[in-house]
């Protein structure tokens, strides 16, 4: 086996023998002369003066074995933890944006059940959302039937305020006047047509001054006549009480100028 040390030995041995060869001559004897002819010498080993040191260098050269540098395992967790933050932090995100999209189009389809007093005031806030449940009491005497117009019209009061309503359909059976009723539909605004029916009744110029009707889609008259959502029915009872104050305080009020005057 070769050993580290036998390197120089065998260098020197290449290096004299290519100087032997370098003046050694070979002899070719032609057949027809009878003469020997020198020929070329033959090196042994390409003459480049860099080769042997390059050989001896690479021979006595201390060969240090490479390592491979240690793995930063904090640095690998911070960016593992970083990447599990962002994940964390988009999914919360998309989720979030989903509940917000559905919560607005479940609010935009929701109908919420007003009084007429409440859909007045919400039509003259904004005009666009105009989609409602409207619960009051039939007001008597104000069902009608024009003979201009396909549509039947009653009026809704909640006992403060009044409004027309527009009906294309039969009425349910359990539809009365002084009762409560239910009708689904939209808040739009008054027609010169609508306004100043000739037929109509005079029990609903009050509602008639107003800027909008109601037309209805659902007249709903369920279980009995006495039916009512139980937000309309705290309106009426919170409207009865107002004017049951307002009574007194109108009719204190004329005692009160009685006394001066007698």
């Amino acid at each position: 086996m070769m050993t580290r040390s036998s390197l120089p030995r065998l260098l020197r041995a290449a290096a004299a023998a290519h100087h032997r060869s370098a003046s050694t001559t070979l002899l070719h004897h032609h057949p027809h002369h009878h003469s020997i002819t020198l020929i070329q010498p033959i090196p042994l080993l390409h003459s480049h003066p860099t080769s042997l040191s390059h050989l001896h260098l690479f021979s006595t050269s201390r060969r240090v074995p490479t390592r491979a540098p240690k793995p930063d395992i904090a640095a690998r967790a911070r960016q593992m933890q970083t990447r599990r933050l962002w994940t964390y932090a988009l999914t919360f995100s998309c989720i979030a944006g989903f509940i917000v999209i559905v919560l607005n189009q479940f609010q935009d389809q929701l109908v919420f059940y007003i009084t007429p007093e409440d859909a007045i005031n919400k039509y003259a806030s904004d005009p666009s959302k105009n989609k409602f449940r409207l619960g009051g009491l039939v007001l008597e005497g104000s069902v009608n039937q024009p003979a201009s117009s396909s549509e039947m019209e009653f009026v809704i009061t909640d006992l403060r305020k009044d409004i027309l309503v527009r009906y294309n359909g039969s009425l349910p059976d359990l539809f009365r006047e002084g009762h409560s009723v239910v009708v689904e539909g939209f808040v739009k605004p008054f027609t010169e047509e609508i306004r100043d029916c000739k037929e109509a009744k005079s029990v609903t110029m009050k509602a008639r001054a107003w800027d909008c009707y109601f037309s209805a889609t659902e007249v709903l008259a369920k279980h009995d006549e006495k039916y009512m959502p139980a937000e309309v029915a705290n309106a009426l009872e919170r409207n009865k009480k107002i004017i049951a104050e307002e009574a007194k305080a109108a009719e204190e009020e004329q005692k009160a100028a009685g006394a001066v005057t007698g």
